[in-house]
């Protein structure tokens, strides 16, 4: 049965699928009419809203999806005193977002401080190895880990370059460099998931993916994968570790999209969660569909919960995969020509979708979704060890 209101839609900058697009025009789902909504999926079949009735209704009680983490500056501005706005700060803030879980974690470690005061700070003061990383922040942009007084030097030599290179690619609201977080390093192994709160403030676990690594060292988002089972082993957990944060923050009618890790004792620990929507660059919701069948936006808009075991029936080893295909390659983008899209599509054996993006524009080549079998795992390795330059034009 569908809802007599359903999910208002809040697209921007940088990207909107073509997935997502059909989705609300093939259902008619309201969307907030802004210059970046008309911009980004025009305005032909969209049941666009103004935006003054949209913040009437959000305010309301109306829930909300945003496709990206720039639109959340659009809630701060028209909605800065509701709920909505006060629950999203408590997640994009990771100061505040450490402070709300400390009941859960009490003994986690972790200290604001400024980016004017990092040279100040006593290396011996710090728990190594640590994390540190904008207190606001999106994707790996200005995210180090540090292991020893020297790489702690080496970061705060990086960390000038790097954040001249980031800083005005997105909002204030999404990106900030003057306040950063430093906080004890997560063992174990990572994942992401997609998840919303229905009107009771019960969690909807959407998908599951792990996110590996190529090393230690290594802080990138290149790899996620979901598959069977990745979701049979951790679903019902992670649904009771999201609905304890819930909890704490009174979510009601939330998308979120979360990553964390179970330390090799078994525990879990969060490690950010991204209010108002799921995977960015419209990637992991994207992906569920490929992989499983179903449409997450429909999902939440309809609130649907997954049948997995229906769903992953026939899902016995096969892996599908997002491979974030971020400029490593050293090189700034205005000394590269070109990417070799072709070449890369070579390394895997079963691609399903390939997204260019203006790559002079963003830090990142594309993104590219595969399906492989459980025990393909080397072109994952491959990729996830690669620094892209095979493919610079």
């Amino acid at each position: 049965m569908l809802l007599t209101d359903p999910a208002m839609f809040l697209l921007d900058q940088p990207y909107v699928s073509d997935f997502l697009k059909q989705t609300l025009r093939e259902r008619a789902l309201p969307v907030v009419d802004t210059p970046q909504a008309r911009a980004l999926a025009g305005e032909n079949g969209l049941n666009l809203v103004s935006q003054a009735q949209a913040v009437a209704q959000v305010a309301a009680g109306a829930r909300l999806y945003a496709n990206s983490e720039n639109a959340l500056g659009w809630v701060a501005k028209h909605l800065a005193a509701s709920p909505l706005s006060q629950q999203i700060a408590l997640f994009k803030d990771k100061i505040k977002f450490r402070a709300l879980t400390a009941t859960l974690f009490p003994d986690f470690y972790y200290r604001a401080v400024r980016l004017a005061d990092l040279q100040s700070i006593p290396f011996d003061d710090l728990p190594t190895p640590f994390i540190i990383k904008p207190a606001v922040g999106f994707m790996s942009m200005g995210v180090y880990k540090v292991a020893s007084a020297q790489a702690w030097h080496q970061t705060l030599a990086a960390m000038t370059a790097d954040i001249d290179k980031i800083k005005g690619l997105y909002p204030a609201e999404v990106l900030q460099t003057d306040t950063f977080i430093i906080e004890q390093c997560i063992d174990g192994d990572e994942f992401a998931v997609d998840a919303y709160f229905d009107a009771a403030g019960e969690p909807v676990v959407l998908a599951i993916l792990n996110h590996p690594f190529s090393s230690d060292a290594d802080v990138s988002d290149r790899v996620y994968i979901s598959s069977k089972a990745i979701i049979d082993t951790n679903l019902a957990e992670f649904t009771d570790f999201i609905r304890q944060i819930g909890q704490l923050a009174g979510l009601k009618n939330f998308p979120l999209h979360i990553e964390l890790r179970r330390e090799p004792s078994g525990r879990l620990l969060p490690i950010e969660v991204n209010p108002l929507r799921f995977g960015g660059w419209c990637t992991t919701a994207d992906l569920t569909w490929l992989a499983y069948g179903f449409n997450p936006y429909l999902y939440y808009a309809d609130q649907h919960k997954p049948n997995w075991p229906e769903l992953l029936k026939d899902k016995d080893g096969k892996q599908f995969c997002i491979i974030v295909l971020d400029n490593a390659t050293g090189s700034p983008a205005a000394e590269i020509a070109g990417f070799d899209y072709d070449k890369l599509l070579t390394w895997f054996e079963k691609p399903l979708e390939l997204r260019k993006i203006d790559f002079h524009q963003y830090p990142v080549f594309g993104f590219l979704f595969t399906e492989t079998r459980d025990n393909a795992g080397a072109e994952l390795q491959r990729i996830l060890a690669s620094n892209l330059t095979e493919f610079v034009l």
